[in-house]
C-alpha cells in the first residue's frame, strides 16, 4: 500500500504544484514536505493534514486512512483528547464521578505535570478529566462556580498542551471552552488567566491581531481593579503583557512588542521568579520571551546575546518547560546564525532536561530537520542520534 507521503506527492503533481509551492501554502518548509513525501517524517499536526487536503482538493482519507491517521501525529494522545472533546456535553451518563474537590485537585495536578513537561502522563489523564468535568457540569449545573473552575482548569491544560505539541486547531477549541467556563465562574482572575492562554493560542493560529486585542483588553480590565494589586494579580497582568508581546512580534509590530516586554520586565522585578496562578511569570520568563520576540523579528544576534546571559536555573524547579524553552530558543538562534555545533550542544542540554519537550515541540523538530539538511558529521557527531531520539531522522 502506498504511504501517506506517496499519496501527497501524487496529488501534488496532479495539481501541478512544486514542493516549494505546496509547502508554502500549508505553512511549512520545502525540506519538511520533501521528507514527508519520502516517508522520512510523519505529518506532525492534524491541522496541517487538513490544510494539505484542502489545498490538494482531496479528502483527508485520500491521504491517510483511519488506521494511519493516529500515526501521522507525533504526539500519541492527540486523538484521544480530540475524541473526549468531541463528545463534550454528550459524554456517557453513569460514569463514576469523583468528588468535586478531588476533581479540582486532579485538574490542578494535570497542569503541574504539564509545566513539568510530563506530556505523556498528561495526555493519558486529560480524556478522563475532560469527560468527568463535563459530567460534573450536567450533574451539578454548568453555572455552578466550582464546576466552572474545574472545567476551566481542565480545558486550559488541554489548550496549553495541544498548542505546545502542534495542534493549534484543537488548542483553540479547548482555550475557547476554558474562557467560556471562566467567565461563567464569576472569578476575574480565572477569566484573565483564560484570556492569557487564548491569546497565545490565537497567535499560533495566525490570528495575532485578535490576540493583541484580547490580551490588552484583559489587561485593561485588571488595571481597573489594581489599586492594591496582589502578587497573583500582578503575575497574570505581567503574563498578559508577554502574551501581547508575542502576538505583536508575530505581525512585525516591533515597537509594541518591545514596549510590552519592557513593561513586563518592570512588573517582574517586583515579583521575582515565581509561579503564581500558573503563569511562571518572573524576570527569567521575561528574558525567555525577549529571546522569542527577537527570533520572530529575525534578529538572531540579539537572541543569542540575551539567551547566553539567561540563567534558567533561577526558575522554580517544577517549571521544567520554561527551563527547557530557554535552551530551545537559544539553539534556534544558533542555528539561524549557522553555529550548528553550538546549536546541537544546547539541544542536548535541553534533551537532558526534557526529552518529551524536545520530541514534541514543532519548532525544535524543524530546527533538527534544518541541521540535518546541512549536516557536517565531523563537527556535529551527536546530531543524528539526537534527531533519531526525537523522531525526526
Amino acid at each position: 500500500m502506498d504511504s501517506a507521503g506517496q499519496r501527497i506527492a501524487r496529488a501534488r503533481k496532479r495539481r501541478g504544484l512544486s514542493q516549494a509551492a505546496l509547502a508554502g501554502l500549508v505553512g511549512r518548509s520545502e525540506s519538511w514536505l520533501s521528507q514527508v513525501e519520502r516517508g522520512r517524517r510523519p505529518i506532525d499536526s492534524h491541522s496541517v493534514l487538513s490544510r494539505l487536503a484542502e489545498v490538494l482538493r482531496v479528502d483527508i482519507t485520500d491521504i491517510v486512512d483511519d488506521s494511519t491517521d493516529e500515526a501521522s501525529r507525533p504526539y500519541p494522545y492527540a486523538g484521544q483528547i480530540e475524541r473526549a472533546m468531541a463528545r463534550g456535553f454528550y459524554s456517557a451518563e453513569g460514569t463514576p464521578l469523583a468528588r468535586l474537590d478531588n476533581l479540582r485537585e486532579m485538574a490542578r495536578s494535570a497542569y503541574k505535570q504539564y509545566q513539568a513537561t510530563q506530556y505523556d502522563t498528561v495526555g493519558r489523564l486529560l480524556p478522563r478529566l475532560i469527560t468527568d468535568a463535563e459530567i460534573a457540569g450536567r450533574t451539578y449545573g454548568l453555572a455552578r462556580p466550582d464546576v466552572c473552575e474545574i472545567r476551566a482548569l481542565a480545558y486550559d491544560t488541554a489548550a496549553a498542551l495541544l498548542n505546545r505539541i502542534g495542534e493549534p486547531g484543537l488548542a483553540w477549541t479547548a482555550a475557547d471552552r476554558a474562557m467560556s467556563a471562566a467567565e461563567y465562574s464569576g472569578a476575574p482572575l480565572l477569566s484573565a488567566f483564560s484570556a492569557y492562554r487564548l491569546a497565545y493560542v490565537l497567535t499560533a493560529r495566525q490570528h495575532a491581531r485578535e490576540a493583541i486585542e484580547l490580551a490588552m483588553g484583559a489587561s485593561a480590565a485588571l488595571e481597573r481593579v489594581m489599586r492594591s494589586p496582589s502578587p497573583d494579580r500582578l503575575s497574570i497582568y505581567g503574563g498578559l503583557q508577554l502574551a501581547g508581546a508575542m502576538a505583536a512580534a508575530a505581525v512585525y509590530d516591533h515597537a509594541t512588542a518591545s514596549a510590552l516586554i519592557a513593561k513586563a520586565r518592570v512588573i517582574a522585578e517586583q515579583l521575582g521568579n515565581v509561579n503564581l496562578m500558573g503563569t511562571a511569570f518572573g524576570p527569567v520568563n521575561v528574558a525567555i520571551h525577549a529571546v522569542a520576540v527577537s527570533l520572530m523579528a529575525g534578529d538572531a544576534r540579539t537572541a543569542v546575546e540575551i539567551g547566553e546571559k539567561l540563567d534558567a536555573t533561577a526558575i522554580p524547579n517544577g517549571l521544567v518547560g520554561r527551563r527547557t524553552q530557554a535552551h530551545l530558543d537559544l539553539a534556534r538562534a544558533y542555528a539561524l546564525r549557522r553555529q550548528d555545533a553550538a546549536a546541537v550542544n544546547v539541544l542536548l542540554a535541553a534533551e537532558r532536561l526534557s526529552p518529551q519537550l524536545v520530541r514534541y515541540d514543532v519548532k525544535t523538530r524543524e530546527v533538527l530537520t534544518e541541521l540535518l539538511r546541512r549536516e557536517h558529521r565531523a563537527s556535529t557527531p551527536e546530531l543524528r542520534p539526537l534527531a533519531q531520539r526525537a523522531g525526526v531522522a
